[in-house]
């Protein structure tokens, strides 16, 4: 079997293709998968609500426990909960590996994480969840630059048009470095973060 094919039916639940292999076929059938998908009805506020948080929770591949323990810090920090929200994951370890073009998808960073392949300040780090602090700079292993999927990566394979403004990547070098916490306006997760707010507050 197909292994995008599970990630392919996620994305046409979601709305949102969660890998690059997943884009075919989500332009393909851009509707919820199962015999109803083309008809369904109109969904309720709630399911509204619910959806966006699973766009957000599937982006960056954490669990639901996860995600309400980032929600619930959140919202004790300073300014808006949802922005604090999108900050706290995308200083993940896994979702830096990701922005910086060292993985293609999230579950791949995730992969490179637990395998021990990633420094922190010079330092094996193999928890995904690891956060980061502005001045940490994050690297491959310098045993590890030669397998396969790491030189696919310093070639810049993974590297989108324009990289993340608070990373100062150097890919050839598979080296990033966090040069601030990550504004809201500049993350590229597709979601509606006030109904996650909303969802969390019922």
């Amino acid at each position: 079997m197909n292994q995008a094919r599970p990630k392919a039916r996620l994305s046409r639940a979601l709305g949102i293709p969660l890998t690059p292999k997943c884009v075919k076929y989500f332009e393909r059938r851009p509707y919820p998968p199962g015999v109803h998908g083309r008809g369904r009805k109109k969904i309720t506020d709630y399911g509204t609500r619910l959806l966006e948080k699973q766009r957000l929770r599937h982006q960056y591949n954490v669990s639901e426990k996860q995600l309400r323990r980032a929600f619930d810090e959140a919202a004790r920090m300073p300014g808006k909960t949802g922005e604090n929200l999108i900050a706290l994951l995308e200083q993940r370890l896994d979702a830096v590996v990701l922005r910086s073009g060292m993985a293609r998808t999230i579950y791949q960073a995730r992969q490179f994480v637990t395998h021990r392949h990633v420094l922190v300040n010079g330092r094996r780090v193999d928890k995904p969840s690891y956060r980061l602090r502005p001045g940490d700079t994050v690297e491959v292993a310098a045993k590890s630059r030669t397998m396969e999927p790491f030189v696919v990566s310093a070639a810049g394979a993974h590297v989108g048009g324009n990289p993340a403004p608070y990373l100062d990547v150097t890919i050839s070098a598979l080296r990033a470095t966090l040069l601030a916490v990550p504004p809201r306006a500049q993350v590229p997760v597709i979601c509606d973060v006030q109904m996650i707010v909303e969802f969390y507050s019922r």
